[in-house]
């Protein structure tokens, strides 16, 4: 691929018209079209077509335009780079954050790396498991944090690294409190329970053991998100779940009261690297550092 020809392409697209791309270049407006000619021969695509006077972007040319918004995004950062001085250049560390992670819990795992001498630029990105270790395989990522080890059904190479574990809590609003019959556990019979959606291991855990303790909550939402089920228990909808580390931050920030605490299940946390013996300082400070966190 001539990515002289790409560039054209998109200034043209960025512009939106040849007119205004020959401008911003400083070339004519018949050599754009040239070069855009020979960049759709050579891709064996349509890249625009003509509407009137003007010209409008195929969805191959969407498509095209995705990846060149990459490439000169990463063409820029890299002059950017090479201009600052290497002294006192903050150290970029991109990390990714499973979906089903409580924020909380994500935020204390990685401020330590926010917090070493040497300045750092973090970059997360939150979403499901398998698009963030399909990213870790073609280090696009330099960690990920999730609630599991690397799944067994996984082909990406990578090490699990594990970061600690704690208990979870039950939290309920007062008005739902007074509707409890009995002691802890047997007062969530028949209340109304917010719980994780089905597929992860806390939920797995947390049926398990409502049907070892023999106590029948009635469920009347499930949650990807731990920060919105939170805010649904906030108002009064369901008893939830939340980490006991975050006991206290739970009851201040949602105005709720701790029913009780679960030993038998534990909400186990994870670094997955693409090595066994991580060289990476910042990567290495986070894992060193959660076992204290999470413990707190």
């Amino acid at each position: 691929m001539n990515y002289k020809h790409l560039k054209y392409f998109w200034t043209v697209a960025k512009e939106g018209s040849i007119a205004r791309a020959s401008e911003r270049l400083h070339i004519t407006p018949q050599t754009i079209s040239g070069q855009l000619s020979l960049l759709e021969e050579s891709l064996s695509v349509e890249l625009f077509v003509k509407t009137g006077r003007n010209i409008e972007m195929t969805e191959t040319g969407r498509l095209v335009l995705d990846y060149a918004d990459e490439i000169f995004s990463l063409g820029s950062e890299l002059e950017q780079a090479l201009k600052n001085d290497s002294e006192g250049r903050p150290q970029q560390f991109r990390v990714g954050v499973a979906d089903v992670l409580p924020k909380s819990i994500a935020q204390r795992i990685l401020l330590p790396a926010l917090q070493m001498s040497s300045p750092v630029r973090m970059v997360c990105k939150e979403t499901g498991l398998d698009t963030l270790l399909a990213e870790l395989a073609v280090h696009r990522l330099d960690l990920v944090i999730a609630d599991r080890p690397i799944p067994p059904t996984v082909s990406t190479r990578g090490f699990s690294h594990k970061l600690g574990e704690c208990t979870v809590s039950f939290f309920a609003t007062a008005s739902l409190i007074n509707q409890f019959k009995g002691p802890f556990p047997e007062c969530l019979n028949g209340m109304p329970i917010l719980l994780p959606s089905m597929g992860n291991q806390l939920r797995a855990d947390l049926d398990q053991w409502f049907s070892e303790t023999r106590v029948h909550p009635k469920i009347v939402a499930e949650f990807d998100d731990s920060a919105l089920m939170k805010s649904f228990g906030q108002e009064g909808v369901g008893v939830f779940i939340a980490p006991t580390v975050l006991c206290s931050e739970v009851e201040e920030q949602y105005k709720v009261k701790q029913v009780g605490q679960v030993d038998d299940i534990k909400e186990a946390f994870y670094a997955i690297t693409v090595e066994r013996r991580v060289s990476n300082v910042i990567t290495s400070t986070v894992i060193g550092s959660a076992n204290n966190v999470l413990s707190k």
